[in-house]
């Protein structure tokens, strides 16, 4: 059956070899060839250049081996898949159109146990967009957006109502968000997400698994709404900076285990925000690296049911902070590395003699008044700090107390971005490239991003 398909393909590819044409409508189309398959058939066209507006409504393989593009011609989605089993592999999709209220993508996913893996999607609104489709595998793609203002950029992959997913080992550059919407028991490991807004954003989701992935010159690095459940592990993030600029962000979320992740380089390193939300529930930080940053860990407000454990704070501006002068004693801090502690360890166990205690002094002024950040670090509120210290003229504010500091960096980290710029391309998979793609990924979709 595969070689009658193929021989049906040469002749359309006659149109498409040639070079490419001014516009899609003057191409081959691979619509007829997907209609006359039978579901478990493969299609392998010839290499070539043909139009988009795919439908794909049976379960069949379509894999163009590195060699076949689809070219939606700037209108619609390039491939609409609308049936459950089918795999998509080894094709270039580009050029779909604009259109927010359509969800205009590279692949729009309206189906079960699909296979989505070693594509190269470019110049499309929308990455990949899956939508009440639920075990789907998304692997290996090559994803970059329009070349938009970013808040108008389409989201380089998008999970709506959909379950029980696989994004794995994809790499995204200057989209606007990877989303995960009212999407529960995802997983989400070994990607690469670069350049944008969010580098993942949840939102009412619920028990979905972040692993081993790497952020980097996102605004946010990851940021949890309303979510419950997920475990955020082993991921590296850097570079989340600006007025909004964090690396990992909650919002009323609860249930949330963050572990083992390397947090660098951001204007804030962890931030709360009445977080954990449901009562009875707890907030996990552990084992976690944060430095380098504006705030290691930042509070909105007051609040409890957080454990900030054996944790790894250094060379942060400001190591903890809670917004409106407020405190951030009533959670759960134990057995943490303070690279400003300057207690004793006497008995030589590793743990500090003393707890360490943060005070807040002349920072009262900024706390309390947000404008006044502006002279943080200045001369002269050193001085004052110096001198409220030395001889208070006010109550300082006990902001935190760790009964168990270590005395040494005793944690196990993920894989983190050091101090030295450039980095090395990560080592996690994403040199995989069975068909030669990435010598034809554009530049804006590959070149580094300057630290």
């Amino acid at each position: 059956m595969a070689c009658k398909f193929r021989f049906w393909i040469i002749a359309f590819a006659g149109l498409a070899l040639g070079g490419v044409p001014a516009v899609a409508d003057e191409l081959a189309s691979l619509q007829p060839l997907v209609d006359a398959a039978k579901a478990g058939d493969v299609i392998t066209p010839e290499p070539g250049v043909y139009a988009g507006h795919l439908v794909i409504d049976k379960p069949i393989t379509l894999d163009g081996q590195g060699r076949v593009t689809l070219d939606a011609g700037g209108t619609g989605s390039v491939i609409t898949l609308n049936t459950d089993g089918a795999t998509l592999k080894g094709l270039w999709l580009r050029n779909s159109g604009d259109q927010h209220n359509d969800l205009d993508s590279g692949v729009q996913v309206r189906g079960n146990y699909n296979v989505i893996k070693d594509n190269i999607i470019e110049d499309t609104l929308f990455g990949i967009e899956l939508q009440q489709s639920n075990n789907n595998l998304v692997m290996r793609n090559t994803i970059g957006s329009k070349a938009f203002e970013l808040g108008v950029r389409g989201d380089g992959i998008r999970l709506w109502y959909s379950n029980q997913n696989r994004i794995e080992e994809n790499k995204v550059s200057n989209s606007r968000d990877v989303v995960v919407w009212y999407s529960n028991k995802n997983k989400i490991r070994q990607n690469e997400v670069r350049s944008g807004r969010y580098g993942l954003h949840f939102m009412y989701a619920l028990n979905n698994l972040v692993e081993d992935n790497y952020f980097k010159g996102n605004t946010v690095g990851a940021f949890l709404m309303y979510s419950d459940g997920i475990v955020l592990r082993n991921n590296r993030i850097s570079h989340g900076v600006g007025t909004t600029g964090m690396g990992i962000g909650m919002k009323e979320s609860s249930d949330v285990t963050i572990e083992d992740n390397t947090i660098v380089y951001c204007a804030r390193g962890i931030y709360l925000d009445v977080s954990p939300y449901q009562p009875d529930t707890t907030n996990r930080i552990r084992r976690n690296r944060l430095a380098f940053n504006n705030f290691g860990i930042l509070f909105h407000n007051d609040w409890t049911g957080n454990i900030i454990e054996d944790n790894r704070l250094e060379s942060n501006f400001v190591q903890v902070s809670v917004n409106a002068g407020a405190t951030a004693k009533r959670n759960g801090w134990d057995g943490n590395f303070w690279d400003n502690y300057r207690g004793f360890d006497l008995d030589k166990d590793g743990i500090g003699d003393t707890p360490h205690e943060m005070k807040v002094y002349a920072d009262q002024l900024w706390m309390e008044v947000p404008a006044a950040s502006f002279f943080k670090g200045s001369a002269i509120l050193s001085v004052i700090d110096f001198m409220e210290r030395l001889a208070p003229f006010t109550e300082p504010i006990k902001l935190l107390s760790d009964p168990r500091p270590k005395m040494t960096p005793e944690v196990q980290l993920a894989r983190h971005v050091d101090e030295n710029e450039p980095k090395p391309e990560p080592e996690n998979g994403f040199k995989y490239d069975p068909f030669g793609l990435s010598k034809r990924v554009p530049k804006y979709m590959t070149q580094q991003d300057e630290d």
